[in-house]
């Protein structure tokens, strides 16, 4: 290894990621453990629920339930019939779709929430790797002009050194978008 290269970066015989990227990786996972924890117990219910509704035992549990209800009601077990017009069925079935949409919701409204959280770290990183990347290119550009290295007078390096704005970006896609709109009559 010479002086130059990273000793984080050589590969690790043990099979583990570089020092930086289990560090990473650790603390996300923290973070997501200190997340759940501090989740009230509505949501944890909520997710519990619907964690349950999304398995097959219960569709096991439904189609068994069900299954019952409807032969014993047809007659076929010799038993008396206690629901022959299915209404009280019909009304348990509704309720249930009523409540268990409901925490499908609560669900996914809590996990847009973490999505939302996670672009928005993205783009923070993002940001700061654009602006990290200019500075290297600024950096590399005087060394080049330094040595007197012909690449070093590009036209494009005078637009790659710039901070990007994210406003302005954003500012011209929505400008895009309203342009494509018109165009399609959207």
């Amino acid at each position: 290894m010479n002086k130059y290269e990273d000793k984080n970066t050589a590969p690790d015989p043990s099979g583990r990621m570089t020092q930086v990227v289990e560090r990473n990786i650790k603390a996300l996972l923290e973070r997501k453990q200190q997340e759940d924890q501090e989740r009230p117990a509505q949501d944890k219910v909520a997710d519990a629920i619907t964690r349950f509704a999304g398995s097959m035992a219960y569709v096991y549990i439904h189609l068994a339930v069900y299954g019952i209800w409807v032969i014993w009601n047809l007659g076929w077990l010799g038993l008396k019939p206690f629901d022959e017009s299915f209404v009280v069925l019909a009304m348990i079935a509704s309720v249930e779709a009523i409540f268990l949409s409901t925490f499908v919701l609560i669900s996914q409204n809590r996990m847009a929430a973490q999505a939302d959280k996670r672009a928005e770290l993205d783009l923070q990183v993002s940001l700061l790797s654009e602006h990290e990347v200019t500075n290297l290119i600024k950096l590399v550009r005087a060394i080049a002009h330094k040595m007197d290295i012909e690449e070093a007078h590009n036209p494009e390096f005078d637009e790659l050194t710039k901070n990007v704005a994210p406003e302005k970006v954003m500012d011209r896609m929505e400008k895009h978008q309203q342009d494509i709109n018109r165009e399609t009559g959207s």
